[in-house]
């Protein structure tokens, strides 16, 4: 299995590559390095990248998917309420591919703010 590694400021986090076209095309252009957006309880950042969406995009996530907003050419991960969230849903701003897997706690996230920078690369 393939997997990636993302730091923010001394964090790190192994995200680990499903077999699509999305993650592929991620994993080739790495490193990626960028600054993150929140949104919520959602990270984000741009990658330059143009990757069609997927016919089986969607846009409430289960907790510990990671998504490649289209519209947005950004890595998108959300870990809790959005601002357009339902009740308890993950939910990002539109279909998004799912293209990784991570195991994360939630206070991952704690002290990351917009700005902060960040990498992906391979591990």
């Amino acid at each position: 299995m393939k997997k990636l590694i993302m730091r923010i400021n001394e964090k790190s986090l192994n995200l680990f590559l499903k077999e699509t076209e999305t993650a592929e095309k991620i994993y080739n252009a790495v490193p990626i390095n960028s600054s993150i957006n929140t949104w919520g309880e959602e990270i984000y950042f741009n990658t330059n990248l143009s990757i069609a969406r997927e016919s089986d995009a969607k846009a409430v996530v289960d907790f510990g998917e990671i998504a490649f907003w289209t519209e947005g050419s950004a890595i998108a991960i959300g870990y809790g309420k959005t601002p357009i969230s339902n009740k308890d849903e993950i939910r990002l701003a539109s279909a998004c591919n799912i293209w990784a897997n991570a195991d994360f706690d939630k206070s991952f996230f704690d002290g990351i703010h917009d700005g902060d920078k960040v990498s992906l690369d391979k591990s």
